[in-house]
């Protein structure tokens, strides 16, 4: 059973009508860039949960997570009415092992996901250590439309102070200058994300981490091991490395 603390909503960060991030303060036990916690509120008299990646960095006073609004959806539509100074109920644990202790080291890694699941790996890459593991660091985020693509600030800021960091947005809806509008899965059988970061992957050089939509983290490893790369696993390391807790 989880042990639930009290957290008090210090921001909310409307993105779109649909794309917020709420920010929350709360004395959790620490947690390692990558994992997870549950976000509950009380609705219509019963506690709804659900699993929310951070978006900051373990180093970070508040705790920030990158939610969409879903109509009618059990939980999100109650968070996305909070307001300053409400609360919210939060795990005072986290969990999950999407993080870079999981990860083989490599020349490349590629960061490969859709919509608000990004979150896991701005948290990631607000941390020295991924810079250091790694040569190039590929951030892949796929989206429908370009108003979608959120925390842009934060992502021209890494760009500026780690110049191995290549940033690919994706927009599959709009025919936007200068980006990729394919789905992720053909990008890569295709090689065209490659090619568009002028980068060789291949099994001995790259490690592929991905979040996202279900569908997508599953045509995404199966293409991956169609190319030869294999799933990565603590007895046996490979290449592909995914976090699911939808």
């Amino acid at each position: 059973m989880a042990n639930w603390l009290s957290a008090k909503v210090t921001q909310v960060k409307w993105w779109n009508d649909k794309l917020f991030s709420l920010v929350v303060h709360a004395d959790i036990a620490p947690f390692t860039a990558g994992q997870y916690t549950k976000l509950a509120l009380e609705v219509d008299g019963e506690r709804v949960a659900r699993a929310y990646s951070f978006v900051n960095p373990p180093s970070s006073d508040d705790l920030e997570f990158y939610l969409i609004k879903v109509d009618d959806g059990a939980l999100s539509e109650a968070l996305a009415n909070l307001q300053p100074g409400d609360e919210v109920r939060i795990a005072e644990q986290s969990t999950g092992f999407f993080t870079l202790d999981e990860v083989p080291s490599s020349e490349q890694v590629y960061m490969l996901s859709t919509g608000t699941a990004i979150g896991p790996f701005l948290s990631i890459l607000q941390q020295p250590h991924v810079w250091q593991k790694f040569t190039h660091v590929v951030l892949v985020h796929c989206v429908r439309e370009q108003q979608d693509l959120s925390y842009q600030a934060l992502v021209k800021q890494l760009q500026q102070q780690y110049p191995q960091l290549h940033y690919v947005p994706v927009v599959t809806r709009e025919n936007v200058d200068g980006m990729l509008s394919e789905r992720i899965p053909g990008l890569i059988k295709s090689g065209k994300l490659f090619d568009h970061v002028q980068l060789s992957a291949s099994p001995d050089v790259a490690q592929f981490m991905i979040c996202g939509n279900p569908e997508m983290v599953k045509d995404t490893s199966a293409c991956l091991q169609e190319l030869g790369y294999t799933r990565n696993r603590r007895r046996t390391p490979g290449q592909i490395t995914v976090e699911q807790y939808w």
